[in-house]
């Protein structure tokens, strides 16, 4: 009896360090796709704020003339720098001006001005070719960095582009706040385009982009081999985590590396170390005990191993599900506070099947049913990837990033790991929205207007119904400013943009595309009814009255089969060229 229980003793032992090690296992991997999605969350929000604040500045009604005019004033855009670095994150701005034929007017960086980028920089020349707004990581003569590319114009007239360059300071910087250690890293070959390296840190010959990469983390990399950490994953030495993130260009080729250090002590490990003690002071008890309650307490100690094993995933700050592939085992109390209707499992078993009602089916997210495999058959064969799902909870609408990983193999249990991303995804929408919406009027842009175009003209193909589009401009806008001021040229715009919103069809696209000229897309809208719309406008506006007195000129034509988006546009734009110069105030059709 002695040897049996010295030998299950041990047993037991091994089996709680390879429980503990398992779990330790499970925590890291956790921590490190934690780290891979906070980090491409982090680059893909800063790539929009970089968008957001290059549309911002191409809003200023001032900035085309004044690239038009080649009259550039340095100090403006010094103060306006300086503002975003006290009301942003970003403390490392730069700006650059150029015109049509992509000289540079205007660098924040540098008193140079003149030189020619069309030879050597081909992402300006693309923007300059297709006149759209263009984002990615780049390398420079400078640094290793975030660009937008916006162009600017005047009516149709494309006259210049504004570039907004920003850093990985701020977000190596918001990183260190969760205690991880950030080094961003060029790969060797895009080495000769830096000619004035920002940083001045290298590890070897592999340039470091971030001012904040702290000695220590640069050091261990050039120990141990730089290139051992070039790719997406992640791995447990010297006592921390270091996981890897790829960065890639506009081409999606790799240009760099985001590499992230967090060291595990500073993990939560309490439930680690709570679970080894009880479970070895309860087994100095079952050693010493008599023979004949060995039974008795192996029931008992059964009884607390679930006990603990909750005790463990309660512990954590996200949702933890226990499901054996059929059902839901176990929950943690994370769980109840998203769905707070319920006190119990059994409670929520009783009105749900699944945690898969909730689900929201949105392009990119996880449904119930993918393609004939049940969403966790699907997380457990791709376990290796980090997903997204959209869940409405009583009328409350959450995004997760979701995994799962297998707790105990002999069983067939695995663990669900939820983490709530909710205020990131809605962050990436609003950027978005503002990317596509005229920052005066709140009706669409030009950019929106060249996706919302395209859509139709394909639905209009597919399913051959007609299509139209109205473009009108203010008559004598450009008096309306020089006479009654900017602000009340402004106040114009606003005024008569809710007029025509409210006379139009759901379902009809209302955009401004330049300073007082604006388009409607009309879908399922044959030529007489379109200009039978346009007439009952242009009624209206000149009976409105609202601010001033004010006509429009409309141009109306109907989409031809086949044609391409700049012949349409042409042919709209014609007809309301036809009309300004018949007189203004009257529709014409094309």
């Amino acid at each position: 009896m002695f040897l049996l229980l010295l030998y299950t003793s041990w047993q037991y032992i091994d089996f709680l360090k390879s429980k503990r090690d398992a779990l330790a296992a499970s925590k890291h991997k956790i921590q490190a796709l934690s780290m891979h999605e906070k980090v491409s969350s982090m680059i893909l929000q800063k790539q929009k704020s970089t968008v957001a604040m290059a549309l911002s500045i191409a809003s200023d009604r001032y900035l085309a003339e004044n690239i038009k005019n080649r009259h550039i004033k340095r100090d403006y855009y010094k103060e306006l720098i300086e503002k975003f670095r006290e009301n942003t994150l970003y403390k490392n701005i730069w700006i650059q001006l150029l015109d049509k034929d992509i000289n540079s007017l205007y660098r924040s960086w540098s008193p140079k001005r003149g030189d020619s980028l069309k030879n050597i920089r081909q992402d300006l020349v693309n923007v300059a070719l297709t006149k759209k707004v263009a984002y990615s990581v780049s390398v420079g003569k400078f640094n290793l960095t975030i660009k937008a590319i916006v162009p600017l114009f005047i009516g149709e007239e494309f006259i210049g582009i504004i570039e907004v360059i920003s850093h990985f300071n701020s977000i190596s910087k918001q990183l260190k706040k969760s205690n991880i250690d950030s080094v961003v890293v060029l790969k060797k070959e895009f080495k000769k385009q830096l000619e004035y390296p920002f940083t001045k840190l290298f590890i070897d010959d592999y340039y470091v982009a971030n001012f904040d990469a702290p000695h220590e983390a640069r050091d261990y990399l050039k120990e141990n081999g730089i290139e051992k950490y070039f790719n997406n994953s992640y791995k447990i030495e010297n006592g921390q985590i270091i996981a890897s993130y790829e960065l890639k260009n506009k081409d999606e080729n790799p240009v760099g590396y985001y590499i992230m250090f967090k060291k595990i002590d500073t993990i939560s490990n309490m439930d680690l170390d709570f679970f080894m003690f009880k479970w070895l002071t309860l087994g100095i008890i079952v050693i010493m005990s008599i023979a004949i309650i060995v039974s008795t307490m192996l029931f008992f100690a059964n009884r607390r191993q679930k006990k603990y094993f909750h005790n463990i995933i309660n512990s954590a700050t996200n949702i933890v599900l226990i499901n054996n592939r059929k059902t839901l085992l176990d929950v943690n109390m994370i769980f109840f506070k998203y769905f707070d209707r319920y006190k119990t499992l059994e409670e929520f078993k009783k009105d749900n099947e699944c945690i898969c009602d909730f689900f929201v089916e949105e392009e990119g997210c996880i449904k119930a049913d993918m393609d004939g495999v049940k969403w966790v058959d699907y997380l457990v064969e791709n376990h290796s990837k980090v997903h997204k799902i959209k869940i409405d909870i009583f009328g409350k609408v959450y995004y997760f990033s979701v995994s799962a990983s297998k707790v105990l193999k002999e069983k067939n249990y695995y663990s669900i790991v939820l983490t709530d991303i909710t205020e990131q995804e809605n962050y990436k929408k609003e950027l978005e929205h503002l990317s596509v919406t005229d920052a005066l009027t709140g009706i669409g842009n030009r950019r929106y207007f060249h996706q919302k175009i395209e859509e139709e003209i394909h639905r209009a193909k597919r399913y051959q119904h007609p299509l139209s589009l109205i473009m009108f401009d203010i008559d004598f806008f450009k008096h309306v400013n020089d006479k009654h001021g900017h602000s009340v040229g402004d106040e114009v715009l606003i005024e008569y943009t809710k007029l025509i919103n409210s006379l139009l069809r759901e379902g009809d696209v209302f955009c401004r595309i330049g300073g007082e000229e604006f388009i409607i897309i009309l879908p399922h809208a044959l030529r007489d009814e379109a200009q039978k719309i346009a007439e009952k406008l242009r009624a209206k506006i000149e009976f409105c009255q609202k601010v001033i007195p004010i006509t429009m000129s409309f141009g109306v034509v109907e989409y031809i089969v086949g044609e391409e988006i700049e012949f349409i546009f042409k042919r709209v734009d014609d007809a309301l060229y036809k009309a300004k110069e018949s007189g203004r105030n009257i529709v014409v059709v094309g």
